[in-house]
């Protein structure tokens, strides 16, 4: 059976709900329609968050994303209907999208948006530091 674009998200149990943990994902191929011209703008999605009781399924993203091929619709716009529609299903300890268009017109547009829900705070960032084979080699 073929897929066809779809505006449901899924999502499945968090395996690991007790701990903090960063699920990324990069999606080079989103695409919608400029509102004004009606011609293709292009983006790269880049997805991190920090799930809590879900987590989304990946082919229902994909589908959600193709989804918008064919809809005129602002960069600014559905990067925030992105985002709502990514909350209201995972309901995540922290969501960030960042959409990359590529250059329209000379001017390359990037929509950052974020959720964190209430009350939540990151563990601190541990720094480790970067092992160099080469200058730890003796000879």
């Amino acid at each position: 059976m073929a897929s066809k674009p779809e505006k449901t998200l899924e999502t499945f149990p968090n395996p690991f709900i007790d701990r903090d943990y960063h699920i990324h994902m990069e999606i080079p191929e989103f695409t919608c329609l400029c509102p004004k011209t009606g011609q293709p703008d292009f983006a790269t999605l880049v997805l991190d968050y920090v799930p809590d009781k879900k987590c989304i399924e990946l082919k229902s993203l994909k589908l959600y994303i193709w989804s918008y091929r064919d809809e005129g619709v602002f960069h600014e716009a559905v990067t925030n209907k992105i985002l709502d529609d990514l909350v209201a299903v995972l309901k995540p300890r922290y969501l960030r999208i960042i959409a990359r268009f590529y250059v329209r017109g000379g001017i390359f547009t990037n929509v950052i948006v974020d959720h964190r829900k209430k009350g939540w705070q990151p563990e601190p960032m541990v720094l480790l530091q970067e092992f160099n084979t080469q200058s730890n080699i003796r000879g």
